[in-house]
């Protein structure tokens, strides 16, 4: 097609679009092309009666009826829709709409308009036609996804490509030789679209920094974060601000606070951590009750609102844990430093403390501002050896809480919450970060106790505020929403456990976390547990930071929010700031503008667990590269059309068998039973079910593992 050509078709495609939208605009009211003409302000006959033509061939297409002689009108309203891509394997795309009732409109590769996955785009939506799926094509890129790619450099005499390692980005990016920032041939680099001239197959972009070679421990986890978005260092400005701070606690902060520096108070971490954000003070009252006090690094205290540091922080939103390193959220100043809760140092915390009785019942609770002064770093080892042998520092304090805690939990499993125990699979590393080693971590009482204590932080704060101000007076807060799932997901999820001889129960809330706390324990070291618990997990809703008072269906409480982390998230920042703020008798803030923050951090939150999800990737198939050839026994832990997935038992590694590398039979997916079915022999391969592996080939670049089926 010439260029003529095309400039024609894209402004045939915007007047078309115009004339549409008055039809929008004026409710679909019948218009004749003369008042279509007028409500344009087009007045020359030639443009008139291409209007003509355009209603005509709209009406033809099936777009718009001719209501009466002359008169049109559009056959649905909803012409036009907005939505985000999904993009598949094969280039063509859906967009899934804002409105979850709304079906998702396909999109055919040529009429995607260079739109790229995750972008947000209006659509022109074409008529249905009966049994046929909803179609559509893009009219406008509104906002782009992403414009920063990681991949590989492809050098030659006169032009460079970049070939980038997201799947979903289907198109390599042309690199002018001015613009390779010293890249060579083969390096892996992150590249930056900086144009997509009209009618062009592929983008311009340059190299906007090196990672290093290929293969190499430091290149592929700086690949990873920066292809999710997060940046690899601090900029000047923000490490400025830190490093500015004073490290000085003045007697004037120290007498706007509750003093707890001679309170036995102490942490309990992992060995490695580095950022000590929450400590716990002890003390029994002369009553025969228990002051236990969730003491939390006051990090809002040391960031100015809308400094570089806080617009930083806001921006990256969390933490990220990839499988050999923290990308903190907060310059090291911070983290590991002036916020850090370190033994034998005073510190500025922001804590909730309670009243406890031998039950466990909050009899008394105050939220405020303190002063601490740790005595002791454990290391959640240290306190479950305490736990277990009945011997060495604070014995009966430490049991004392874990009696409490062990009070706390039994009360929230029986109001409904529901137990879900993950494996969490580790490496063990050499110096390089190669994986020699594969294991699971276990959670222990240790772990269970500081998880309760600060689970019932959490609660009580939110309830705290909750009760501020009345009806549509409500305070603007943010909560850690949960919603109960959704009665189809867990439906196919009990069908599933049914299989394996499980019963859920789902006649309610509370029945339905009791059979599946039931489920939970019964499969506890069984083969099938991974599998199950995934499943249960995926039925779930997904939990949500909002504005919104909802319950938190997985704990069962009315209201939760996160106070216990601000080292680590942003929401927990603001959490503090909002309660500082009412506790000093502040009024009600935006919840508008707290619900954009909300939703900002609840991305940030997802991008940062696939982030991590990624590195795990990486290093089971780092691991299993020097295993080809090996065989293993694994669990079928999910099936497609194309393949069936399979985590081995021994170690946790996860890869695909392809379906075409089934030789015995032609199979084929059978979605509902989550099964894989021979068409011949009519064998069943099901999740869950046992099988030999052998590891076929692995490709580090794709993070991708690859079995093949020993049969019997």
């Amino acid at each position: 097609m010439s260029k003529k050509k095309k400039h024609a078709s894209s402004i045939d495609q915007v007047l078309t679009q115009m004339v549409l939208d008055v039809f929008e605009e004026n409710g679909n009211t019948p218009l004749n092309y003369k008042q279509v003409s007028s409500k344009l302000n087009v007045r020359d006959p030639d443009a008139r009666r291409v209007i003509l033509d355009i209603l005509n061939d709209e009406t033809f297409k099936g777009v718009m009826k001719e209501a009466s002689p002359g008169k049109f009108q559009l056959l649905e309203l909803k012409t036009f829709v907005e939505g985000k891509v999904d993009l598949t394997n094969d280039g063509s795309a859906f967009i899934v709409t804002d409105d979850p009732a709304e079906t998702d409109i396909y999109v055919a590769p040529r009429k995607l308009r260079n739109a790229l996955n995750g972008d947000r785009v209006k659509v022109y939506v074409y008529a249905k036609s009966k049994g046929k799926r909803q179609e559509g094509e893009v009219v406008e890129i509104l906002k782009r996804n992403k414009m920063e790619f990681t991949g590989i450099v492809k050098l030659s005499e006169h032009f460079a490509f970049f070939i980038p390692d997201d799947r979903k980005m289907m198109h390599d990016i042309f690199i002018p030789l001015t613009d390779l920032n010293g890249a060579v041939n083969g390096i892996k680099a992150v590249a930056e679209i900086t144009d997509w001239p009209a009618g062009a197959k592929n983008p311009v972009g340059r190299i906007k920094h090196i990672l290093g070679n290929q293969g190499e421990n430091d290149t592929e986890m700086n690949a990873i974060l920066a292809e999710y978005g997060f940046p690899l260092s601090f900029p000047a400005d923000v490490e400025k601000d830190a490093d500015e701070i004073s490290d000085v606690i003045s007697a004037d902060e120290v007498a706007k606070r509750r003093d707890f520096r001679d309170v036995l108070t102490f942490t309990i971490d992992p060995v490695d951590a580095k950022d000590f954000d929450d400590a716990l003070s002890f003390k029994k009252l002369e009553n025969g009750n228990y002051e236990v006090g969730v003491h939390i690094a006051d990090v809002a205290h040391y960031i100015i609102p809308d400094s570089a540091l806080d617009r930083e922080a806001y921006e990256r939103g969390t933490s990220v844990y990839l499988v050999d390193r923290v990308i903190p959220m907060l310059p090291e100043r911070l983290s590991n430093g002036l916020c850090s809760l370190r033994p034998k140092e005073d510190k500025l915390c922001f804590a909730a403390v309670f009243e406890l009785d031998e039950n466990a019942n909050v009899i008394t609770e105050w939220f405020g501002k303190t002063v601490i002064h740790s005595d002791r770093r454990f290391s959640y080892e240290e306190v479950q050896e305490v736990i277990e042998t009945k011997t060495g520092d604070y014995v009966e304090e430490i049991e004392k809480l874990n009696a409490l805690a062990y009070k706390l939990r039994e009360r929230k499993f029986k109001a409904g919450a529901i137990n879900f125990e993950t494996t969490e699979v580790k490496f063990k590393l050499d110096e390089t970060g190669k994986p020699t080693g594969v294991y699971v971590k276990e959670r222990k009482d240790a772990h269970k106790l500081i998880e309760d204590f600060m689970l019932l932080a959490n609660r009580k704060v939110a309830e705290f505020v909750s009760k501020m101000g009345k009806g549509k007076h409500k305070y603007t807060f943010v909560y850690r929403g949960h919603d109960s799932p959704k009665p189809d997901a867990l439906a196919n999820f009990a069908q599933f456990a049914a299989r394996f001889g499980y019963k859920i129960n789902t006649k309610s809330d509370k029945e339905i976390a009791r059979s599946l706390n039931h489920l939970m324990e019964d499969v506890e070291g069984k083969k099938e547990q991974n599998v199950l618990t995934h499943l249960a997990i995926r039925s779930m809703a997904k939990a949500i930071y909002t504005t919104q008072s909802t319950s938190h269906y997985g704990l069962a409480f009315s209201h939760y929010t996160h106070f216990t982390s601000p080292i680590r998230r942003y929401p927990d920042v603001m959490v503090h700031r909002l309660l500082f703020h009412y506790l000093n008798g502040g009024q009600s803030a935006n919840a508008d503008h707290y619900e954009e923050l909300c939703k900002h951090s609840s991305a940030m939150e997802k991008k940062a667990a696939d982030a991590e999800r990624s590195s795990v990737k990486y290093k089971q198939a780092e691991y299993l590269r020097d295993q080809v050839g090996n065989v293993f026994t694994g669990i079928i832990s999910g099936v497609t059309e194309w393949g069936m997935y399979v985590e081995i038992i021994e170690n946790k590694c996860e890869g695909m068998i392809r379906l075409r590398d089934i030789s015995d039979d032609f199979y084929t997916l059978d979605e509902k039973n989550y099964a894989i079915i021979g068409q011949r022999k009519k064998k069943v391969y099901q999740l869950g079910d046992e099988v030999k592996i052998r590891v076929k080939q692995v490709d580090l670049t794709k993070k991708q593992i690859d079995f093949s089926l020993v049969q019997d």
